[in-house]
């Protein structure tokens, strides 16, 4: 049996099919993983994400620690709820997790860390925090809730006015408190998520989760699992932890470079020093198979520079074609034509620039059916 979030055994009793995912049990899907995927596209979705990990950072160094800890820059948060999505690097330029971050006050910042990585990047984050007069706090007590999809807003405002009336005054990438009697009971509400649609991601006290999600469920949101929120993350181009990027590449050659901020010569961030260094040697690209078959992680592309890896890949919904995230030779350019090796056979792709679909929209040409 694996770590299991408040909201299991409302899954279970949903009939989802339960999966092992970074040793917790967790949703695959509740019977179409299509209609899940195309639900959040059209209407609105839930996802319990609450094996994701929320940190709270309090201290006078808070600030100067995460300058430390992160690629990007904290100093960009100036505004209180203002959120910045960052690698967290090895000293060798190494992903050793991506993780947005919400700042407060220069005192206090929210980290929101990968659930497979959580306890590494704790042990991580306390061992370059000595020395600095920072406190971190493991927030195991927090569930997160992501409600996602073009009607979001309607189906929130449904089931909880407060909350929707909040969470609709956000920009992207902006969060705000919702008023508790104690400050530990506190809901935070974040206009943030990992579909490609609008959407708000709720992070509230575990013992009002299934609360929430069956008003949620009450209001017309549709339970999503693991399986759909792979399919929209891949379509909107947003990278996986552990097949994207690891510890073993870098955020230049991961499809991240916007994430790493060089601009200031005196931030010596962990990692920095090694990035500069490095020979762009590859770089990350999105492919659409252009020929009957389905992309799928670790497959050989050839390509007129030499051989790359797909390191994501699925049927996509949306466009009814298959599609990949693929590390390929930096001389490779969107617009090229590769040949991807599929059950002993090189099939044709086009590269292209992810995403492939962003908020309902297809950005790139549609393709035909593809089969097994």
């Amino acid at each position: 049996m694996g770590l299991r979030t408040p909201l299991h055994d409302t899954h279970v009793a949903a009939g989802a099919k339960i999966v092992d995912f970074a040793g917790w049990d967790m949703p695959l899907h509740y019977g179409s993983q299509l209609e899940e995927h195309r639900a959040v596209r059209a209407d609105c979705g839930l996802f319990d994400v609450s094996h994701m990990r929320a940190v709270d950072l309090h201290g006078a160094d808070a600030a100067k620690f995460l300058s430390l800890l992160l690629a990007n820059d904290v100093a960009k948060l100036d505004t209180p709820g203002r959120a910045l999505y960052s690698c967290m690097l090895n000293p060798s330029g190494g992903v050793i997790d991506d993780l947005i971050t919400y700042y407060f006050t220069p005192q206090h910042y929210r980290l929101v860390v990968n659930a497979g990585t959580a306890d590494k990047d704790i042990a991580w984050m306390r061992t370059q925090a000595e020395g600095f007069a920072v406190h971190i706090d493991e927030r195991k007590d927090v569930a997160l809730i992501a409600v996602q999809g073009p009607r979001a807003p309607e189906r929130l405002a449904a089931a909880l006015p407060e909350t929707a009336a909040l969470a609709q005054g956000l920009k992207p990438f902006n969060a705000a408190w919702l008023a508790a009697a104690a400050p530990a009971q506190a809901t935070l509400v974040a206009r943030t998520g990992y579909t490609g649609e609008d959407g708000f991601e709720l992070m509230l006290p575990a013992s009002s989760a299934v609360a929430v999600w069956n008003a949620l469920v009450a209001a017309g949101g549709r339970p999503c699992g693991l399986g759909a929120r792979d399919t929209l993350r891949l379509e909107a181009g947003m990278n996986l932890y552990g097949q994207d990027m690891d510890e073993s590449v870098n955020p230049l050659e991961s499809g991240l470079a916007w994430t790493v901020d060089l601009r200031n010569a005196e931030r010596d961030f962990i990692g920095r020093r090694a990035l500069e260094a490095a020979p762009r040697e590859h770089a990350l690209h999105g492919l659409l198979l252009t020929a009957r078959g389905v992309l799928r992680a670790h497959q050989i592309v050839h390509t007129a520079h030499g051989a790359g890896l797909t390191t994501s890949g699925s049927f996509a919904p949306s466009l009814d074609g298959s599609i990949a995230l693929a590390r390929l030779p930096a001389a490779v350019q969107p617009g090229d034509t590769v040949e991807v090796e599929i059950r002993a056979k090189r099939l044709p792709a086009l590269v292209v620039k992810p995403p492939f679909v962003r908020k309902g929209k297809t950005l790139v040409s549609p393709l035909p059916p593809v089969k097994e």
